[in-house]
């Protein structure tokens, strides 16, 4: 999730935790913890590749939490002197807020080490968009009780517990948005006849009412959206094309190997110019995708290794009103005036 959330999360769970005991200054450390594990992408990772599929790993694991708590509880108590009484209570807020940052960012499409170093599989619930007002609001009006310093401390409690509560429910709605999309979704995959390889679905921008949906299939794959108020007959897709045989020459290399295992095979592969991209399906739209590699180069004598370099694409900003429009009308189309793959 974005990093206001995650401050806004850590500071409702610090204060939550301790606030009753230590006041504003648990919601400030849970603030900090908050965004603690998202520093990773801060180190100097070997290229673009590894900081693609490294971030989210052992900085939002539960075994590298377990034992790092005591060490910053310990530090925590030495600028604390007055709060040793409190050390079990500062040990779970550390290690809770530690927890609800990297069990949020499961939520999303990305992929989080929960379980490093005992498996590297990216848990990725998708069921949150990476931003969403909606989860985040309770949570600033929650803690924004606690912090305001002439609210009593019972109604900042009392405040804060109900923005973690609201949030919590925002949660449990997007799970159960989630199952009624892949339902409709199977249903209008079964007769559409599509051969389907695999599927996935996440929310779309600020939003559980919309979802984008990303086919894959032999040769080609397929995009779309459904809203919660859809048929399964009012489900679209749109078709694109894929050349994976360009990666035939090239299929052993480590980063080739690396992103389709990252991307779970939501992946595309096209020719631009001489250069051979790679991207991440699951992150953007058609021809705006988050995440794009250079992994080979076509010369005179075939496609050799790229250098995995980070192609950006201009997101189309036009459309982004069309999303709400979207989410009432099955008729409205949110593809690309693009054609095809011709980005």
């Amino acid at each position: 999730m974005d990093s206001l959330t995650q401050v806004a999360l850590g500071a409702a769970v610090g204060y939550a935790v301790l606030g009753s005991k230590v006041g504003r200054k648990a919601a400030v450390w849970g603030a900090v913890l908050g965004t603690l594990p998202d520093l990773d992408v801060f180190l100097p990772y070997a290229g673009e590749v590894e900081a693609f599929t490294y971030h989210r790993g052992f900085s939002h694991s539960f075994f590298v939490y377990l034992f790092a708590s005591p060490v910053i509880t310990w530090l925590i108590l030495k600028l604390h002197t007055s709060d040793q009484q409190y050390k079990k209570e500062w040990f779970c807020l550390v290690f809770l807020t530690l927890s609800t940052h990297a069990i949020l960012d499961s939520l999303t499409v990305y992929g989080t080490q929960l379980m490093w170093p005992l498996t590297e599989y990216p848990f990725a619930v998708s069921n949150m968009f990476i931003i969403d007002p909606m989860y985040t609001l309770p949570l600033l009006l929650g803690i924004a009780f606690a912090l305001f310093p002439k609210v009593k401390t019972t109604t900042a409690r009392h405040m804060n517990f109900l923005g973690l509560a609201l949030s919590s429910v925002y949660i449990c709605w997007s799970l159960i948005a989630k199952v009624a999309i892949d339902h409709k979704l199977e249903t209008a995959l079964s007769n559409s006849g599509i051969q389907v390889n695999d599927y996935i679905s996440t929310p779309a921008p600020l939003t559980t009412m919309l979802w984008r949906i990303v086919v894959m299939s032999d040769g080609q794959y397929y995009e779309g959206y459904a809203s919660i108020f859809d048929d399964p007959q009012d489900i679209t897709l749109d078709a694109y094309q894929t050349y994976p045989a360009l990666l035939n020459s090239i299929q052993d290399e480590w980063g080739v190997k690396r992103l389709q295992w990252f991307t779970r095979g939501f992946y595309s592969v096209r020719q631009k110019e001489q250069k051979v991209i790679l991207s991440d399906l699951r992150m953007g739209v058609e021809c705006s995708y988050v995440f794009n590699f250079v992994v080979g180069e076509k010369t005179m004598s075939g496609i050799r290794v790229g250098d995995f370099a980070k192609v950006s694409e201009r997101p189309d900003l036009s459309k982004v009103g069309r999303i709400w429009d979207r989410i009432w009308d099955p008729s409205i189309s949110l593809a690309p005036s693009l054609v095809a793959n011709d980005c």
